[in-house]
């Protein structure tokens, strides 16, 4: 919790030194904060949802991708060593909240149709309901935020887990194994470090990925057919 508070504290103090005095010539710091940000509102919420409805969930979409990659990368930062996002609160948090944005734009949307067209697409031979209606039951209301909270946590724990089987093997070699065997310390290092620049690239694909997510099950609520 102390790493959450720390780098919530830290990216608004960013975001803020990034706006408090927007220029029409930009600053470096506002050059910065503007490729950020725009990063997410054309990539994703523009490129998904397009300019109106992209401009509607961009608060959410900007939000959940900056808090996600600023916890995952305190896995890799010195004595922090842990992400904010490996522990299971954090995503399941994140998940509730895209499956009732999903859920509140589709409803929105199409109040009368949007759960009639999600259990009972249209097309479908009125007898294979029985089985299509079930499947989409689970797939689109009960697997969508579990799988959403499940590929975050599990990415950011496996993660934390290699980097610390990686240093902890390197100390022992280091320090307690004798002769020959302090070499592997080295291999063991290399490999640690290796995947520290490794965690770098997974910490922001996981934002990326969460965030794209949430834009498409937002998107296919807000899907003619709903």
């Amino acid at each position: 919790m102390l790493i959450r508070i720390i780098m919530t504290v830290v990216l608004l103090v960013l975001f803020w030194l990034g706006t408090r005095r927007m220029r029409v010539i930009p600053t470096r710091g506002q050059s910065l904060t503007e490729m950020a940000m725009d990063f997410v509102r054309i990539n994703i919420a523009e490129d998904l949802l397009g300019k109106k409805d992209g401009r509607r969930f961009l608060p959410l979409l900007m939000t959940m991708f900056f808090l996600i990659l600023a916890f995952n990368i305190t896995g890799i930062i010195p004595f922090m060593n842990i992400a904010g996002s490996s522990v299971v609160g954090f995503p399941i948090v994140l998940a509730v909240i895209s499956y009732v944005m999903f859920m509140y734009a589709g409803i929105k949307k199409s109040p009368g149709n949007f759960f009639k067209n999600s259990l009972f697409p249209a097309g479908v031979p009125w007898v294979m309901y029985i089985i299509v209606t079930p499947i989409e039951f689970l797939s689109t209301f009960i697997m969508r935020p579990i799988t959403l909270a499940l590929r975050l946590l599990m990415n950011m724990l496996v993660g934390h887990l290699l980097l610390v089987l990686f240093f902890a093997a390197t100390q022992f070699f280091l320090f307690s194994a004798d002769g020959i065997f302090k070499l592997f310390g080295v291999g063991t290092f290399a490999f640690g470090f290796a995947f520290t620049l490794f965690e770098i690239l997974v910490a922001a694909l996981q934002a990326y990925v969460f965030t794209l997510l949430t834009a498409v099950y937002i998107q296919l609520a807000l899907a003619e057919e709903h």
